[in-house]
């Protein structure tokens, strides 16, 4: 039996990281093995970010996805999904670029947490002032 064709695409954010993995299919995604609605915990507004790619270039019902997360919260772990989609989707369709890169979907957020100083509370947070 020959292997499963799939086009794939990483994405990462903040501590996260992502694999996407394309395959022919009807729509289903799964995310570390188990159904993304019960991955996100049932949260629609999280659902609906992570097919953002899909539904960009109307492609939700052709491709079944699977994706492999690592690290970080389930914040950044959608970011980093949602890129690996998008890369995963260009690397299959080239002239979806335009669409995807207009949309922001091509850009990994750059921005990381800031390490504590010493001296300071936590970053940027110092000691309150006493003029006296």
């Amino acid at each position: 039996m020959p292997a499963k064709k799939y086009t794939y695409g990483n994405g990462s954010r903040k501590a996260a990281t992502a694999t996407a993995r394309l395959y022919k299919g009807k729509g289903e995604l799964t995310i570390n093995g188990k159904p993304a609605a019960e991955y996100l915990s049932n949260n629609k507004t999280l659902l609906a970010e992570v097919t953002d790619p899909l539904a960009m270039v109307q492609k939700q019902k052709e491709y079944d996805i699977t994706v492999l997360v690592k690290g970080g919260g389930l914040a950044g772990q959608v970011d980093a999904i949602k890129l690996a989609i998008s890369r995963a989707l260009v690397a299959e369709f080239p002239e979806f670029r335009p669409i995807l890169k207009k949309a922001g979907l091509m850009k990994r957020d750059p921005r990381e947490k800031e390490r504590k100083h010493y001296g300071l509370r936590s970053a940027r947070k110092r000691e309150q002032f006493s003029k006296r």
